[in-house]
């Protein structure tokens, strides 16, 4: 077993680093903290990251993607703002997502412009009451003669007020069975739906919204996949993405801690520097455990995808356990920092409110729990 990243691993997680530093960090630090980024410049961000192979992770390279294996993805990942990290998982797997789906004519016409992050795209699943059980959307789509029309709402979701895809989880009606899920592609410029930012505790420069379908029109060329097919290519991608948010964690926590170590040397009390207390060393030493579990748990289950395990309960046991490992790590840094750790001008509430948000998405962690013991007992906690 080697634990040890190869000579390649470590340049692309350099390269991630440098790419932050120098083309990424700028633009998030000229713009308003807690206001959502214009989409000029999230477009200004994509195009940095799709000239490092990001937008398209998954896909082979003779699909237009760039073909990492899932672990190396991870650790370019790991790097990245929470925010761009969150915004750039909805964009890439819902290309995953449209690539498993659709048919040579579709991938020419939709994906280029998204391979090269001139344009954004999301999926749109979650709604009002609908959240972990896709199978319930109530997002209907009929036909009208060469037309697929949509009524409904979608709620939480990424990207979704500045994209120019969605990728859109409907149900299908049939006169003789169950209602059918089905994946529809809309394309802003020629199918109108309506969207409303959310205010949300943290990832504020972010885009979470609100999406409404009225009798939207969309080409019946737009529809993906054979109807039925969307729940397992859900599954699919979310297997993925939950580690991938685990590491968006890791990385707050680790930002955390750098700032902890760094306080505690210069911060005296008693005539000496904190960190030569006991308490505050035992304080480090827990936030570094709850780093290291947490990147060693989602670089498993990222593993694990790369070497074709079925990894359902690994994702979930690794999204799970590193965004609580590593909120409760941020919080201890707040705690080394004292009164200071509570000002904004430290800058740890920001990253404590970012991590407070990962836990949703991509399932709660209490579902996460019960994907989980479903694959520990091979019995269905939340399904008859």
């Amino acid at each position: 077993m080697q634990f040890a990243l190869s000579e390649e691993q470590n340049m692309m997680r350099e390269s991630a680093i440098q790419m932050v530093e120098r083309d990424i960090q700028p633009i998030l630090d000229k713009n308003p903290p807690d206001k959502p980024l214009p989409k000029a410049e999230m477009l200004r961000i994509y195009a940095v990251l799709a000239r490092q192979g990001l937008m398209a992770p998954r896909l082979p390279e003779n699909a237009g993607g760039s073909g990492m294996g899932m672990l190396s993805y991870g650790l370019m990942f790991e790097q990245l703002p929470a925010m761009v990290a969150i915004s750039l998982l909805a964009h890439e797997c819902t290309i995953a997502r449209m690539y498993a789906e659709s048919r040579p004519d579709q991938r020419e016409r939709l994906l280029p412009d998204l391979f090269a992050g001139r344009k954004i795209c999301c999926t749109g699943t979650t709604e009002p009451d609908i959240g972990s059980d896709p199978r319930g959307v109530k997002t209907r789509v009929r036909t009208e003669g060469d037309a697929l029309v949509i009524n409904g709402s979608k709620a939480w979701i990424t990207n979704a007020s500045i994209c120019d895809i969605m990728n859109v989880t409907c149900g299908e009606p049939q006169n003789d069975g169950p209602i059918r899920l089905r994946r529809i592609v809309v394309e802003r410029d020629k199918s109108s739906f309506k969207t409303h930012e959310t205010e949300t505790l943290g990832l504020r420069q972010g885009h979470l919204a609100e999406v409404v379908f009225e009798d939207c029109r969309v080409p019946t060329a737009n529809a993906l996949g054979a109807a039925g097919d969307a729940a397992r290519v859900l599954t699919l991608t979310w297997n993925g993405n939950r580690p991938l948010v685990g590491l968006a964690a890791t990385q707050l926590a680790q930002k955390a801690f750098d700032a902890a170590v760094a306080y505690s040397g210069v911060r005296k009390q008693f005539g000496k520097a904190i960190g030569g207390f006991q308490l505050i060393q035992k304080n480090l030493a827990d936030i570094q455990t709850a780093i290291t579990t947490s990147r060693l748990l989602c670089y498993h289950a990222l593993d694990a995808i790369d070497r074709g395990d079925r990894a359902n309960g690994t994702s979930a046991m690794a999204k799970r356990y590193a965004t609580t490992a590593c909120q409760e790590a941020i919080s201890l840094a707040i705690q080394v920092h004292g009164a200071m750790g509570i000002s904004r001008e430290a800058k740890l509430e920001t990253l404590y409110r970012d991590a407070r948000m990962l836990p949703i998405p991509d399932a709660t962690n209490e579902i996460l729990a019960l994907i989980q013991g479903r694959e520990i007992t091979g019995m269905d906690a939340f399904r008859a």
